[in-house]
Parts: structure tokens; C-alpha cells; sequence
């Protein structure tokens, strides 16, 4: 742990990461961890790192410049860009050796011309953002002959609700497969929630995302995940706030008596959201503090009334401390936010402290 640090930090447990993935990977014949978004706030270096010694089939990105901090950083699997990009793009692809998705014949011919090497079809099966029409995969059918993709996949709209729509999106693929001159080696279609529900994938990779990095996911929850990051920082401030006198901006807390409060140099420059305020809580000493006015751009203050908290201490505003615990759903409800958006809100200006993943 930091001990000297006095603003936050996040710590990071990729043994954890490694137990949460090897629970996806009982679940499918291959897996294609999703490591977009730096990891969703995580880490992609240290994270694919980590996860080599589960040999992943290869992993996902959102961006050219994702794959290519893969490769710069040793990753010799396969790295698939689900984002679409333009045309005029695809060269600085296959220079990254990245598997682009491709769903258009204009970007199949061009991504044979330039000896691209490995794709996959991306099949729009009701998520409405990209990737070509289940019903219209026939269209391409000359040029899915031509130049056969290494794999094809979709995405689920609505994995974790029981609305019916992950077995109709399926039903869609299908016809879309059905569609092609040949069934291609590889098919995946199944995030962290979709695999979740099953015990046994019917694809030959599964995607997950969310789940490895701590946030359960799918209606019931059959397998849970292991936390992962936490989020600390240390108290730098200590003042009484008197009877009836107010706590940062927009005096949106008054406080009701003489009031302790303490003042942590992390604020929503760092990710932890503006609208925490007046809503969540830090761990102090393993005892809950409420989070007090406006989180401001670098500072956060807590009620440490009662609590002996001095200046130096350590503040969880994610992760355990003692008996309690502090989890990235709670932080999401509390902020009227998604876990998505809180994990990848976590900002770079915080060092990372890595924990295990050898």
C-alpha cells in the first residue's frame, strides 16, 4: 500500500481479475476478454498481462490506438476491433495487426486489397449501431465467397433483462449465419451478462467485459464476480464546521450542529462523480462517513462527527475497510450512474497500485 501518499489512489487486485475470468472461461470453448477502454478504467497492459496464463484466444478493443498499446506492450494474440472505422482506416489497422469487424462490401474489397489478413463480419441483430442487417448478410454474399471472414459475431441489447430479446437477437444471428456462403470457424455473441445466465455457451467464444472487473451482472446473478478496484485517498483537512454554517458550492449542506468534517484531495477530475455529494459514503477507519456538499473538481468532504479520524488517515470511497464494503453498484445507484461509467470514470491523474496477476 502507498503509505505516503496524500492524495487518492486506486488499487488494483488482478488476481482477482484472473479469478473472475477463469469463472467466464468454464462457461465457454474460447474466450475473447473485452480490455476496451483501457480495460474499462483498469489497466489493458497489466490486465492481458494477467490474463496470459488463462490463453485467451485473443482479446477486444474499441480503438486502433487500444490494439496497438497491446502490441506495443508485447501481445502476440489476436486483438479484434469491434469499433467500425472508415475505409481510408483500415491499412493503419492491418499495420496495428488488429482483426478488424467489417460490414460492408466496400470495406471487405478494400481490406483484401491491402492483404489485411483475418476479419469478422459484424451482424446487427437489434442493437442498431452497427454491423450489417440479420436479413440483409445475403447482400454480401459475393463478397463473404470472395474473401471468407475468420469469424462473425453480434452484440445483446438487453443480456441481463428477461425481456426475451437474447433468444429473438439469437434467432436473428442464426438466420444471418444461415445467409452467408459458410458458416465461418469462430461465432461469439455472448458479454459478461449473457454468459452469466448460462452455464454453457452455444458459441465458440464468450466476451466478457464487466464481469472481470468486479461488477456482477446478469437477472440473477448466478455467478458473481470478485471486487476489484478500490479507490482511497488520505485526509488532508480536518476543520468544525459551526451549527447552521454550510459545506462547499452552492451551499447545498447546512449543517444541523457543530460538525467535523474532513476534507480528501480526490474530486470528479479523478472520477468520483459531482453527483456523489450529499448522497454517498467513505470508510473511515471501517465506520461510514457521509459524503457532504458538492464534490468539487479535486476535493471531496466527508462528516467524520464521532469518528477519530485525524489527518493522514485513510478514506475508502470504493472497496472494503474492515466489515464494510463500499461496491462499484453502490457508487452507480448513488450517482445515478451506470458501473460502466464509474469504472471508466476512474481518471489516469490517480496512480494505479497493482496488486497479483503473476
Amino acid at each position: 500500500m502507498p503509505m505516503r501518499l496524500t492524495r487518492g489512489w486506486i488499487e488494483i487486485d488482478l488476481d482477482a481479475v484472473v479469478r473472475n475470468a477463469r469463472a467466464m472461461a468454464s462457461r465457454t470453448p474460447g474466450m475473447l476478454p473485452m480490455v476496451k477502454a483501457d480495460a474499462y478504467g483498469v489497466g489493458a497492459v497489466r490486465v492481458a498481462r494477467a490474463l496470459e496464463q488463462l490463453a485467451p484466444w485473443g482479446y477486444g478493443v474499441a480503438t486502433i490506438e487500444e490494439g496497438r498499446e497491446l502490441r506495443d506492450a508485447g501481445i502476440g494474440r489476436p486483438i479484434v476491433l469491434f469499433t467500425s472505422v472508415e475505409v481510408d482506416e483500415l491499412r493503419a489497422v492491418r499495420d496495428a495487426q488488429l482483426t478488424p469487424a467489417l460490414a460492408s462490401a466496400r470495406a471487405i474489397a478494400r481490406w483484401a486489397s491491402i492483404d489485411g489478413g483475418a476479419w469478422h463480419l459484424a451482424i446487427d441483430t437489434g442493437m442498431s449501431r452497427a454491423g450489417v442487417r440479420w436479413d440483409k448478410v445475403g447482400d454480401l454474399a459475393a463478397e463473404l465467397r470472395e474473401h471468407p471472414p475468420e469469424g462473425a459475431f453480434t452484440h445483446f441489447h438487453s443480456a441481463a433483462l428477461d425481456d426475451g430479446s437474447l433468444a429473438e437477437q439469437e434467432m436473428r444471428f442464426e438466420r444471418g449465419l444461415a445467409a452467408m456462403p459458410a458458416a465461418p470457424a469462430l461465432l461469439h455473441a455472448e458479454n459478461s451478462a449473457a454468459l452469466a445466465r448460462r452455464e454453457h455457451s452455444r458459441w465458440s467464444l464468450g466476451r466478457p467485459g464487466i464481469f472481470l472487473y468486479g461488477v456482477p451482472v446478469g437477472g440473477g446473478r448466478i455467478v458473481q464476480p470478485e471486487p476489484v478496484v478500490s479507490l482511497r485517498a488520505r485526509i488532508v483537512e480536518l476543520r468544525t464546521v459551526l451549527a447552521g454554517e454550510s459545506v462547499s458550492y452552492d451551499a447545498t449542506h447546512r449543517v444541523e450542529r457543530d460538525t467535523r468534517i474532513a476534507t480528501l484531495p480526490v474530486g470528479y477530475a479523478d472520477g468520483y462523480r459531482r453527483s456523489l455529494g450529499n448522497r454517498a459514503h467513505a470508510l473511515v477507519a471501517g465506520r461510514r462517513a457521509s459524503v457532504v456538499g458538492v464534490v468539487t473538481m479535486d476535493m471531496t468532504m466527508l462528516d467524520v462527527t464521532g469518528l477519530d479520524a485525524k489527518i493522514g488517515d485513510i478514506a475508502t470511497l470504493l472497496g472494503r475497510d474492515g466489515a464494510e464494503r463500499i461496491d462499484v453498484l453502490d457508487l452507480a445507484e448513488q450517482a445515478s450512474a451506470s458501473p460502466y461509467e464509474i469504472l471508466t470514470g476512474l481518471r489516469a491523474r490517480l496512480p494505479r497500485h497493482y496488486h497479483g496477476g503473476e
